[in-house]
Order: C-alpha cells, then sequence, then structure tokens
C-alpha cells in the first residue's frame, strides 16, 4: 500500500484539530484543513504556521455543506481524513440536545457519503470517553459496554460509532480514539484552547480566572464517591493526544483488512480529582486562586479514567506529558492570548 500523504483535517482549526495539524506537518504529511471558523479564531491557522514553519491549505467550509465538501474532495486527492469538526460542550448540549445531534452526527454522516463518492476509505474518528457513561469498572478498557450516556454530546458519539462501525462493511476503514479529557496548549504557547465566552471545559476556566477574566471557579460537587468529593477525571496533554491521530494512520495504513473499526482509549491511566488539579496549578504555577465549592452539574460523569493498555500495544503510543506540565502550558497561552507577563 502507497504511503498515506495528504490528510483532511475537518475541524482543524479547533482545539485539538490545530495541535493534530502541527503533529502532521512535522511527520512530513500534506495537509487540508478546514473549519467554520464558528468557535475558533484564524489566528490559530497562522499559529500552527509559525510552530511548523510549513505552509498547509485552509479552507472556511462547513462539513453540513454537502457541495463544499464535494469541491473539497474533488480538488484534492486525500489519502485519509480525521475528523474533529463536532460540537464538544456536554454542559451545552444537555441544554441544545438537536443542535449536536444535527451538527455532531449529520456532519459524519456528509463525511462518510463523500468519503465514499471519492474512494477515500481511512478516517481517524475523534470519540469520547462518555461514550461509556458512568462506567462499572475503573479504569474503563474498550471492552466496557456503552451505558445510557450521561449527555446528549456523548450519545452523539456513542451514535457515530455505532454508524462507523457499520460503516466498515462499505469499505470506510476506522480508528476511533476516545480521548479523556485534553488539556494544556503546545509549548510554544502559540496555539491552544480557546473558548468562545465562558469555558465550558475546567482548565480554560482555571486559567481564565488566575488571568482575572473570571472572578471565581466553580468546582462543582464535593459530595460524589471520590477522595476528596469532587469528579475524577483522567487529564491528558493536547499534544499527546495529536501524537496519537499520527499513530492511528499509521497503524491504518498497515492493515490489510478492507474493513475495519477500531477503537482505542486516549488517556494517561491516572485518575485526577478537580480539586487535585486545581492545587497542582496552584503549586505549579504560584498563582492562587479563587475557587468555590457548588451543586452537582447536570450531564458529569462521577469518576473515569482509562486503561490505556491497548493504544499503547496497538498504536506504540503513551502519554509524554504529566499534569503539571500540562498546566503550566495552559498557564502560558493564557498569559500570551491575555498580554500577560
Amino acid at each position: 500500500m502507497k504511503k498515506k500523504n495528504h490528510v483532511l483535517v475537518t475541524g482543524g482549526a479547533g482545539y485539538i484539530g490545530s495541535h493534530t495539524v502541527v503533529e502532521l506537518l512535522n511527520a512530513g504529511y500534506e495537509v487540508t484543513a478546514i473549519d467554520t471558523l464558528e468557535r475558533s479564531e484564524i489566528a490559530i491557522i497562522e499559529g500552527v504556521k509559525s510552530i511548523t514553519g510549513k505552509a498547509f491549505n485552509f479552507q472556511k467550509a462547513d462539513c453540513l455543506d454537502l457541495a463544499a465538501m464535494q469541491k473539497i474532495f474533488s480538488d484534492n486527492q486525500f489519502d485519509a481524513v480525521i475528523h474533529f469538526a463536532a460540537y464538544k460542550s456536554v454542559n451545552e448540549s444537555v441544554e441544545r440536545p438537536l443542535l449536536y445531534y444535527k451538527n455532531n452526527v449529520g456532519s459524519l454522516m456528509v463525511l462518510l457519503e463523500v468519503m465514499k463518492q471519492f474512494q477515500v476509505h481511512d478516517l481517524i474518528f475523534s470519540s469520547s470517553c462518555t461514550v461509556y457513561g458512568q462506567p462499572d469498572q475503573i479504569p474503563v478498557d474498550e471492552s466496557a459496554p456503552f451505558k445510557k450516556a450521561e449527555s446528549p454530546y456523548g450519545a452523539s458519539k456513542q451514535i457515530c460509532e455505532r454508524i462507523l462501525e457499520d460503516a466498515a462493511t462499505e469499505g470506510i476503514r476506522t480508528v476511533s480514539l476516545r480521548y479523556f479529557n485534553p488539556i494544556g496548549a503546545h509549548p510554544s504557547a502559540q496555539i491552544g484552547e480557546l473558548p468562545i465566552g465562558v469555558p465550558n471545559n475546567l482548565v480554560p476556566y482555571v486559567t481564565q480566572t488566575a488571568a482575572g477574566i473570571r472572578s471565581q471557579l466553580t468546582v462543582f460537587g464535593n459530595d460524589y464517591t471520590t477522595p476528596d468529593g469532587s469528579c475524577l477525571r483522567d487529564f491528558i496533554h493536547v499534544c499527546d493526544v495529536a501524537s496519537a491521530h499520527v499513530n492511528a494512520i499509521k497503524f491504518l495504513q498497515d492493515q490489510k483488512s478492507e474493513k475495519i473499526f477500531e477503537a482505542f482509549n486516549l488517556g494517561t491511566g491516572v485518575g485526577v480529582s478537580v480539586l487535585e488539579l486545581v492545587k497542582m496549578f496552584i503549586q505549579v504555577t504560584g498563582v492562587n486562586l479563587n475557587y468555590k465549592i457548588g451543586p452537582r452539574r447536570p450531564g458529569d460523569v462521577e469518576k473515569v479514567y482509562a486503561d490505556p493498555k491497548r493504544v499503547m500495544e496497538g498504536l506504540k503510543w503513551k502519554a509524554k506529558y504529566d499534569l503539571g506540565q500540562s498546566l503550566l502550558h495552559a498557564w502560558e497561552w493564557e498569559k500570551k492570548i491575555r498580554g500577560l507577563s
């Protein structure tokens, strides 16, 4: 099988998408990235070019737009697709479920239709540990059954995975990467998480509170059955998440079968509580953080962290950054975009 050189990255200006474009360019791939820029900014694309010193094709486009996607595929010869384009807020999905099903499931359906039309077979799918709901056993491995999702976001990822598992019959070869909790930013501080409005994810809320953008951080719940009562998560550096996508493309390239659906957990295997993360942030940055304990938040899973054994063996991958480094990189990025010294 010929080397897969040209990769389409949907949602390429997003948080994980932009870091993955960096990894792909540094690994020698040709990249076309598309994004609506609805929840990101063009400055992120410029940051990617600055980090890598490499130009790449970027187009403003919506995966729900069949005609636009057909033109992009017609103008390029793609060897693989990495599909990030999706809404990702658990909280927002609880409030606006139909938006999440339309965007997250609908964009995948359009993409698969166009991939089939242009005979592009290899897909890396951006999934989530939310597909497990609240697992019966921790750490969770890939054999864990899908339980009822705690949010429409999680349900949308479950639906997408089912579609992709069935799509193997029609020649779509998929690696689904189930992320745990990506945090941090590129060590250069030239790209990072860029939430629009009030952040829904923990770490940007932490860094914005430290920067004085938010007056106070709320820790949602301290009465869970965890060591300190706050939710337990598996926090993983975004650059580690990004590098796994390059390994996943190589993995598919090495497979001879035309029918593939493989899922891998992307996590460190270490459970960290929300309160532990807050205290670690204060420790590594030396910045005091104003926080309070609030009520539980709808849609939150009590505790989940990964058993990463399968991804370490199957994709020859493991996390390189620890929690302290991840938080420090997130803080350096926050300072840069706020103009803080």
